[in-house]
């Protein structure tokens, strides 16, 4: 008998030799390392992130085979389930299900879940941070990094950032050209980030050459190079710092992309869809904004390749002609 219950979603708890002796938690923290000229190694923490948990055991019983069935039931909706056991608590989507049958009533079992966030550290009512969130921090972070570098270039691309940005009523539902827009403003922002960080890495590398202070060198020469060299070490670690910012909000948009379905339809009905993909066939609007070349009716004509985004469209509305 387990001295511990281990509990998957809102109903399904496992009882008996269906939880395992042991399971495994914990994680990665993603490194980036920066080796400069010198010597120098600069290491960005880039995130925790938690291992998938894994584990298999027994389903015994009359109810075995509806049991496993169940499991297999919520791999296959894709859905995200509370996983919880002792005082570890994990949003987790099931990644695989293996059940072999032996009867119906002796079915051993493998699960592996991938952990989506961490709940363990906070209470249960807190809310998972959405895209929109986590980019437009992100932002915010990196406008207020820029202020500090003093470039009249970078600080009018991160405006450019800012501005499409703001322009995105939600990122989940944006059209492609939409979310391509704020990309193209983002890798361009990056570019010029990692061109100063070379810049600053030349300037530093000078110090350890003969060039950097002579002797016979006139005093104001020497001044100038030193002073740009103090500006350059300062001003490195927040560039870097930069373009991993902008690095991440590139992946967070492109994973936006990813997580939308496609689907070819042959006519139809853009109201159906919304109620089968989002139980609302008011939320067609949001197919509408993800599929700019739709005209503005709920009915669709000929053979279309639609973007069905992973929400409904909460602001309601049509996109401006």
């Amino acid at each position: 008998m387990s001295d511990f219950t281990l509990k998957l979603g809102q109903n399904f708890q496992f009882k008996g030799l269906e939880i395992p002796e042991t399971i495994s938690f914990g994680g990665t923290q993603k490194l980036a390392l920066h080796d400069l000229v010198g010597g120098t190694r600069v290491i960005d923490s880039m995130g925790a992130f938690c291992a998938p948990v894994e584990w298999s055991g027994w389903l015994l019983g009359t109810e075995a085979l509806a049991r496993a069935r169940e499991l297999d039931d919520m791999r296959v909706s894709g859905r995200e389930f509370v996983l919880q056991w002792s005082e570890i608590c994990y949003i987790v989507v099931i990644r695989e299900f293996r059940a072999d049958f032996q009867r119906a009533y002796k079915i051993p079992y493998k699960i592996s879940c991938e952990v989506s966030s961490d709940m363990s550290k906070y209470t249960m009512q807190d809310e998972k941070p959405s895209i929109d969130g986590q980019i437009k921090a992100d932002a915010a972070t990196a406008t207020d990094m820029v202020n500090t570098i003093g470039d009249g270039t970078l600080s009018d691309l991160i405006t450019s950032v800012n501005s499409a940005i703001d322009n995105v009523a939600s990122f989940a539902n944006a059209a492609q050209s939409t979310l391509s827009n704020v990309v193209q403003k983002i890798t361009a922002f990056r570019d010029h980030v990692q061109k100063l960080v070379v810049s600053a890495n030349n300037a530093l590398t000078q110090a350890a050459t003969l060039g950097g202070i002579l002797p016979n060198n006139a005093l104001s020469q020497q001044v100038t190079k030193l002073t740009g060299q103090i500006n350059s070490a300062l001003s490195l670690p927040v560039l870097v710092q930069l373009d991993r910012l902008a690095g991440r909000m590139q992946t967070n948009i492109a994973s936006v992309y990813k997580s939308a379905k496609h689907a070819v339809v042959v006519g139809g009905d853009l109201m159906k869809m919304a109620a089968k993909e989002y139980n609302d066939a008011m939320a067609w609007t949001a197919l509408v904004k993800a599929n700019p070349d739709l005209a503005w009716d709920p009915l669709i004509q000929g053979i279309k390749t639609l973007i069905v985004p992973p929400n409904k469209d909460n602001a309601g509305g049509l996109p401006n002609p």
